[in-house]
């Protein structure tokens, strides 16, 4: 699995290429204008930026979901220890490495589709390849959708992690179940 592609129900995860920063960047443009339409502050003019996505990509963090057709989501997977996450109000279940997944946006075309879901499941595969359990996320407290999926996906609250400008984000973990 050391090209972490897996395939099933015809989508599959990929690490994403230089060549899919266009549609990478269409995605992530899109779901801006959505939780700015839906009141959500999670994500600005200045936030996620081409050159994160960019970052991402050269450091093989972030990902793609594919259909037959396109590329459908986008997300980083990254098993590095996130700074925020250190000065945590309230308390983690473990101090164990964990995953992360930041960055997850899906196409405006396959929405309401259960792409997310599919994401973050797909993760999770990654990280049990890897041998590491534990997966922690965090979204910001007006991101519904995010809220609804971490919940639906057996996470528990631990508490909140400050990120740029003081901007508070509610922090979550599960262990996941091989």
């Amino acid at each position: 699995m050391e090209d972490e592609t897996l395939t099933s129900n015809e989508l599959w995860l990929a690490k994403a290429k230089g060549p899919d920063s266009n549609r990478i960047w269409e995605i992530i443009l899109q779901a801006k204008v959505q939780m700015k339409r839906l009141g959500s502050h999670q994500w600005d003019d200045n936030y996620p930026t081409g050159e994160l996505i960019q970052e991402d990509i050269q450091t093989e963090r972030g990902y793609v979901l594919r259909d037959n057709e396109s590329i459908v989501a986008y997300g980083v997977i990254s098993f590095e220890a996130e700074p925020a996450y250190a000065q945590i109000r309230g308390k983690w279940q473990n101090e164990q490495p964990y995953v992360i997944v930041h960055r997850l946006a899906v196409a405006e075309e396959v929405k309401h589709q259960g792409i997310a879901r599919r994401f973050m499941q797909e993760a999770e595969k990654v990280s049990l390849a890897k041998g590491i359990d534990n997966f922690r996320i965090d979204t910001n407290y007006d991101n519904h959708y995010m809220l609804r999926l971490i919940d639906s996906l057996g996470f528990a609250y631990s508490g909140e992690v400050i990120y740029r400008e003081n901007k508070v984000r509610r922090a979550f973990e599960k262990t996941i179940i091989k």
